[in-house]
Order: C-alpha cells, then sequence, then structure tokens
C-alpha cells in the first residue's frame, strides 16, 4: 500500500528558529570560556522585545548577551532573567549522573546518504536552496509518495509568487534525490505575497520545531528540546548519542532502519533503558559507554559548536 510522507523545515530567520539560535549562541559563548559551564537558556521573542530567561553556572566573564541577541535579532529591546543553576540538581550532575530524567530517540534510514527519511531531507534541502535567494523567514514542506515527490509548499518572506516558483521548479530538476510525480501540487506563497516576517510579524520560543530538530513526523521523538542546554543534560547528548548509536548499527548490520531508545533518571548516570530496534527487531544497546560523561566524551559536546546546529535540523551532517 502506498503512504503519503510529509515534512516540513523551517529557515533561520523563522521566529523559533532565531530564539534557538539566540540560546545556543549564548551557549556556545559560554563553552568559548568554560567548558565545564552548565548552561540551560530560553528565549522568547516577539514585536520588538526579546526575552532571555534559564540557568546558567559558569566562569566566563565576557558573555555579552545583549550583544548576541541583537546580531541574531536585529535592533530589539532585550530583557535579560538569568539565574544559577539548582544546587540540588547540580549535586546529582557534579557526580556524573543525568540532569533530568527523559527519553532519547535515535534513528538512522538507509533512504538517503544522510541516513535520514527523504521527505525530512527533500524539505530541507528546498529550504537551504530557496534560502540562499531569500535569506528571510520561510517555510517548506514537501509531500511523498513511493518515493516521488507529490505535493511542494513553499512559503517566502519578499519572494514574489512567480519567482519563487520559478526557483522551486528549477530546486527539482537539478536536485538529484528530488524525483517528482507527473502530476506533482505547488503550493507557492499559498496566502500571498508577504513582507512582514520573523520577530515582526509572529512570536518565537527556544524549543518549539522539536520535529524539525530531529527527523520529521513520521519518526517518534522522546519531547525534549535541545537548543540552549549544555551536554550534561542528556535530553540533547543523549539524543545526540542515540543518533550515531542508530547510525552504527544501520552500517554494521546493512540495515534499512534503526531506532535506538535510552531513558534516564536525574542524577543516575546509566540508561534505565538501551534498546536498539533493527529492521523490526529489538536488542539491549552494547559496546558504548551511555553515562552522561562518557557520552560526552565519545562525542566532545564541550565544544562552542552548537549555534549552527539551531539552523537546520541537528543530524544528517557530514561531520555529525
Amino acid at each position: 500500500m502506498s503512504i503519503f510522507k510529509t515534512a516540513e523545515s523551517v529557515s533561520p530567520k523563522h521566529p523559533d528558529k532565531i530564539c534557538d539560535q539566540i540560546s545556543d549562541a549564548i551557549l556556545d559563548a559560554h563553552l568559548m570560556e568554560d567548558p565545564n559551564a552548565r548552561v540551560a537558556v530560553d528565549v522568547a521573542g516577539g514585536h520588538g522585545v526579546v526575552f532571555v530567561t534559564g540557568e546558567v553556572t559558569s566562569k566566563a566573564k565576557n558573555v555579552d548577551v545583549v550583544a548576541i541577541v541583537k546580531r541574531l535579532a536585529g535592533d530589539v529591546e532585550v530583557i535579560e532573567h538569568i539565574a544559577a543553576q539548582s544546587p540540588e540538581i547540580a549535586q546529582g550532575v557534579d557526580t556524573g549522573g543525568a540532569g533530568d530524567q527523559g527519553i532519547m530517540v535515535g534513528y538512522a534510514t538507509n533512504e538517503t546518504v544522510e541516513l535520514l527519511p527523504l521527505e525530512f531531507v527533500l524539505a530541507r534541502k528546498l529550504n537551504q536552496y530557496l534560502y540562499k535567494i531569500w535569506p528571510y523567514d520561510g517555510k517548506t514542506q514537501v509531500t511523498t509518495k513511493d518515493g516521488k515527490i507529490v505535493s511542494i509548499v513553499a512559503s517566502f518572506q519578499h519572494a514574489p509568487q512567480a519567482k519563487l516558483q520559478a526557483s522551486v521548479l528549477d530546486w527539482v530538476k537539478q536536485e538529484p534525490t528530488a524525483v517528482a510525480s507527473e502530476d506533482v501540487s505547488l503550493h507557492v506563497n499559498p496566502a500571498g505575497d508577504w513582507e512582514l516576517g520573523g520577530f515582526d510579524a509572529d512570536a518565537g520560543l527556544t524549543g518549539r520545531k522539536l520535529i524539525v530538530d530531529n527527523y520529521g513526523p513520521r519518526i517518534p521523538i522522546g519531547g525534549g528540546a535541545f537548543s540552549g542546554k549544555d551536554p550534561s543534560k542528556v535530553d540533547r547528548s543523549a539524543a545526540y548519542m542515540a543518533r550515531k548509536v542508530a547510525v552504527d548499527y544501520l552500517k554494521a548490520r546493512d540495515a534499512k532502519e534503526v531506532f535506538v531508545y535510552l531513558a534516564y533518571a536525574i542524577g543516575y548516570d546509566q540508561p534505565l533503558e538501551a534498546t536498539v530496534v533493527i529492521d523490526g527487531k529489538e536488542e539491549i544497546v552494547e559496546g558504548y559507554d551511555l553515562s552522561p560523561n562518557g557520552i560526552i566524551k565519545t562525542l566532545d559536546l564541550k565544544r562552542p559548536i552548537y549555534e549552527t546546529t539551531a539552523r537546520y535540523g541537528h543530524f544528517g551532517y557530514e561531520d555529525e
């Protein structure tokens, strides 16, 4: 039976993605000076105001939050309210335990060279292509059936409909993985051309594009956001590790599809669950140090690498 599969992508100037990038840029600024910084920063913004809140325990002295916000969000009013990490949480993390409870899902598939779902890759590639032409707020959405594109949605700020549609068609012609059906349906700026975008048109919030950050709606996620969190937070670091484990098993077993499920308890350093599902068959994950400190060491996660991950999703890159 044929199944429709749909995924979306949003541009770096989407309000939610602006917030994600601000959160991760603040994290990076702390890690540059203090690799052991504890950072959990959330951002809400819109209509000329950006509110930065969260918890930071760090030795960094030169983190200019206002400058970071204005670099990414423009000339906005910045309200900053950051406290230190709770000492009751810190005592569990200090001994190597997880910073919170949670479930993390990793995934890999042989559908694409990125080892990600085809519809997800197509939506992201189209978004990246259009963003180079119109570097503004924008969204794309791709629906496939039997591996062929049957519909495309593209909405970009400052992009005249006719030119945007021509660019979408150009991308379809030149992108090798974009195989379109004969009757592909295009919905280009379907509500009309638009000039107001970003924080001028809508509010944004860190962690509101979880499916875009992960694998698209076809794949379950644990539910924790990534951006603004240092790697002692397993909802970020263990999600990255789950992806690595999934990729490793996919390649080692020459599999079609691999899911990995990791679950943690706050203050405890070993996962309560470490399951890998290889083409539908469950096994226990073996051969990895899945403690928070082990994950951080394996993936070298104390580097200031996070702002770029907040732009188009966290998986499927060569340096992953």
